[in-house]
């Protein structure tokens, strides 16, 4: 299977279609814990169903053995033998044994993956449910197309999404920024509305489809990862946000819709600069639309097309808010590996805020002695420190520096670097004395008052909790470069 949401519904079909000669099931993909996938290849099972990356990395530890399967079955062909996944399929060819039986199913087989198939297969026979026609779209479903302004596009999806008798939807879009900004949009927007894309962790992708197919939440926004065969009764509307890359995936995202001889509604919105795309798309599968509507969230036509109430407005009505939304359903604990959202919060077991104390306590007490011989004599005596140049050579400062949280060793670093101008900033107005303008006879030579300067300085008191630490050149105009925790 090329994702883990086909793989899931997959494997609940196969249960129910094998209940009754009790067929044992298992399916194996990643996001979830190795353990109990582990103790079920222990026990025995009839059928694996599986992603690609899972079934190799089992087979690698020799908890899966392929060497006595009878059927292989890809589901999806075109995408499992595309060039993303082609090489893992290889590999998993290779350990089957020659015997077998193999089936590719997929709703859109172009030749070039009928020439490639033939890699795997012996003899092979060429089965259609419908007409051979590849560019061939199901007249149930009722296809619209505009051309939308990229500022106006959220606009009339809002208006989109209130056309009278719209039940579940799914808006499909190209990048997973795209689908969290445009689920987040529709939410401010009082829309229950949740996304789905491969930055999400394997709960959080769940937790939306759990939540969608119960109608806890009405509007999926999803990458093409909710493409490839997923099958969600009761989807009326399928939205392409942003314009399909070509004929196939349009045929798969609108196959969502009007399923087994149901009817749907398929809107499909190009930019200005999607226009020569969607062209090629059009020409391929014979569709009337080469040169969309120019069309704006007040067209007439657009409220004609889709039955949208009139003045209906970018905002879901308080009375049409009936949706329980994404937080009544629960996050299940997979028990694997967990990914965050991107500038998310983090994912489990990785430190987060709660954290930090801890990894305070642990920097404190690793400190490193810096030394420091630029003449800061004086200038440690000026600033009340001469007591921790004891021991130390003629000129010569000892400084103990804490490294900064999360930032190991320091050696080497401008962190660890004190001038010797620095250690007098913290003293507003401190007299130095030079020792070289003394007298012969000790008389004290006149005296100098220091002046603050260069820009960045923090201005903070000696006793501060921060101390800035700047180059030690002769330019006072540099910046300093970082700060250090005091101890």
């Amino acid at each position: 299977m090329p994702t883990r949401e086909l793989c899931i519904q997959v494997t609940a079909d196969l249960e129910r279609a094998g209940a009754r000669r009790q067929i044992r099931v298992l399916s194996v993909y990643g996001g979830r814990a190795y353990e109990p996938q582990l103790t079920a290849l222990r026990t025995g099972v009839d059928v694996v169903v599986g992603t690609p990356g899972r079934l190799l990395d089992l087979a690698r530890q020799r908890a899966l053995n392929l060497g006595n399967v009878a059927t292989l079955v890809l589901d999806e062909a075109d995408e499992m033998l595309d060039l993303g996944f082609l090489p893992d399929v290889e590999r998993i060819v290779s350990l089957l044994p020659a015997g077998r039986q193999t089936m590719l199913f997929s709703a859109t087989m172009p030749g070039p993956v009928i020439a490639l198939a033939r890699r795997f297969m012996i003899r092979p026979v060429h089965v259609t449910a419908e007409q051979p026609d590849e560019g061939r779209t199901v007249p149930t479903t009722s296809q619209h197309v505009f051309r939308a302004h990229a500022l106006d596009k959220m606009e009339v999806l809002s208006r989109v999404l209130q056309s009278d008798g719209r039940g579940l939807s799914i808006v499909f879009v190209r990048t997973r920024r795209t689908a969290d900004k445009v689920a987040e949009d529709l939410s401010n927007r009082g829309f229950a509305a949740a996304a789905v894309h491969g930055d999400l962790n394997q709960g959080q992708r769940e937790q939306a489809l759990r939540a969608f197919r119960a109608g806890k939440i009405d509007v999926l926004v999803a990458t093409d990862v909710a493409a490839r065969g997923i099958d969600i009764g009761g989807v009326t509307h399928v939205v392409n946000y942003q314009c399909p890359e070509d004929e196939s995936v349009y045929l798969h995202r609108i196959g969502r819709t009007g399923r087994a001889g149901g009817s749907g509604v398929a809107v499909t919105f190009v930019d200005w600069d999607d226009l020569a795309r969607w062209q090629l798309v059009n020409r391929a599968l014979a569709l009337p639309f080469d040169a969309p509507l120019e069309t704006y969230s007040t067209s007439p036509h657009l409220f004609e097309a889709l039955g949208i109430p009139a003045g209906s407005t970018g905002v879901l009505p308080r009375a049409a808010r009936t949706r329980a939304g994404l937080a009544a359903e629960e996050i299940e604990d997979l028990g694997g590996g967990r990914k965050a959202r991107r500038g998310g919060r983090p994912a489990a077991g990785q430190p987060g805020d709660t954290d930090r104390p801890a990894a305070r306590e642990a920097a404190a007490s690793r400190t490193r002695t810096r030394r420091r011989t630029r003449g800061a004599g004086a200038a440690a005596a000026a600033a009340g420190l001469a007591e921790d140049a004891d021991g130390a050579d003629e000129g010569t400062v000892a400084l103990e520096v804490l490294a900064a949280d999360g930032a190991g060793d320091v050696t080497g670093r401008a962190t660890g670097e004190l001038g010797a101008a620095d250690l007098a900033d913290g003293v507003e107005g401190a007299d130095v004395i030079d020792a070289d303008e003394q007298g012969a006879d000790g008389t004290p030579a006149r005296r100098r008052r220091r002046r603050r300067g260069g820009r960045g300085r923090s201005g903070r008191s000696a006793g501060a909790d921060t101390l800035d630490i700047a180059p030690a050149d002769d330019d006072e105009d540099s910046a300093p470069e970082s700060r250090a925790e005091s101890a």
